[in-house]
């Protein structure tokens, strides 16, 4: 009778507990898209006439909300954001282009169109005029780090933040993974080109998204396969040599877009996959000499930092834009 009766008790005990909530199994201080309380948006894929080429897109989020731009690397697209933008659009407007001869965007024959890190810039800063944007943080990441940094010095003005994730701005940032490419810029000649090749082979693609990983089992294979529907295009090889070639013109920059962030200390947030052997840590620290708000993240991963760290990352981005009041 007494052990009914306290089974009896600890069963609506247990009952009344749950009901109250006082148990969650939910991941601390995870911000997600499935609250109740938060308006769920789609990502929606587009494509806009820039220049006479479609440039593709994925916008997501509400347009009066404060925008956050999406600057892809190499070897990939916006495809790399897929799940940032969800993430993101919960509170954010977020606009992530291909740019020409990456992802779904045209890719016209090099005899049209200049393969060059100043023209892309251009792309994007007309992509972003025909949008009609006038406000935007920028997400830089590797080729979008040089392309960005040219948009943010050209309108400052423009500029609510910067987040930077394996971007480089600084010479000590270009170490032992550059030592091939430089010597394509200082000797460019067709045997040097060939030697770059190899970085986007399908072996190539893999080690870029997968070195430095804590867990290569949760870095999917989509990433790489998809990439290589690009870059398998015809002539697309030569695009890439040529945007490794054009990637010399960035270096001289380098004193110029470190002068913008000492001028107008834009806040930034900096997301680093420190064992990236790409972009090693070693060009993170620098931004510390020259930028006063600064909040600054190491994270132990590898180039793809979004990959394997994507909702810490979103974490960050969410508490460093509450902060500093772009909300």
């Amino acid at each position: 009778m007494k052990t009914q009766f306290l089974k009896s008790v600890l069963g609506i005990a247990a009952i009344a507990v749950l009901s109250l909530g006082l148990f969650s199994f939910e991941t601390p201080n995870k911000i997600t898209s499935t609250t109740k309380t938060v308006k769920e948006y789609p990502t929606l894929h587009k494509t806009v006439k820039i220049n006479d080429l479609n440039i593709f897109y994925r916008e997501a989020g509400d347009v009066n909300k404060p925008t956050i731009l999406l600057l892809h690397g190499y070897p990939t697209s916006s495809h790399m954001f897929r799940n940032l933008i969800t993430d993101l659009s919960v509170r954010y407007h977020v606009l992530a282009p291909d740019y020409p001869g990456f992802g779904r965007s045209d890719q016209p024959k090099m005899k049209d169109f200049d393969y060059t890190f100043d023209n892309m810039a251009n792309i994007v800063d007309d992509f972003l005029e025909k949008l009609k944007v006038k406000k935007y943080s920028i997400y830089l990441m590797d080729y979008g780090a040089p392309i960005g940094f040219r948009i943010a010095s050209k309108y400052p003005e423009r500029v609510e933040s910067l987040i930077i994730q394996n971007g480089n701005a600084y010479d000590e940032g270009l170490k032992d993974f550059w030592i091939p490419i430089k010597k394509y810029w200082n000797d460019y000649t067709v045997e040097n080109g060939k030697a770059l090749e190899g970085f986007h082979s399908p072996a190539g693609l893999k080690w870029q998204y997968t070195h430095g990983v804590q867990d290569t089992l949760k870095i999917s294979p989509d990433n790489w396969n998809i990439d290589l529907q690009h870059l398998t295009r015809k002539e697309n090889n030569e695009i890439q040599l040529a945007m490794f070639y054009s990637y010399r013109t960035n270096v001289p920059l380098y004193p110029e877009w470190q002068q913008y962030f000492r001028d107008y200390q834009p806040p930034t947030l900096i997301v680093w996959g420190k064992n990236d052997y790409i972009f090693p840590a070693d060009g993170a620290y620098p931004y510390k000499k020259d930028l006063k708000n600064l909040e600054f993240h190491l994270l132990d991963t590898g180039h793809f930092a979004l990959e394997e760290k994507g909702d810490e990352i979103a974490n960050y981005i969410f508490k460093f834009l509450k902060k500093n009041n772009i909300k």
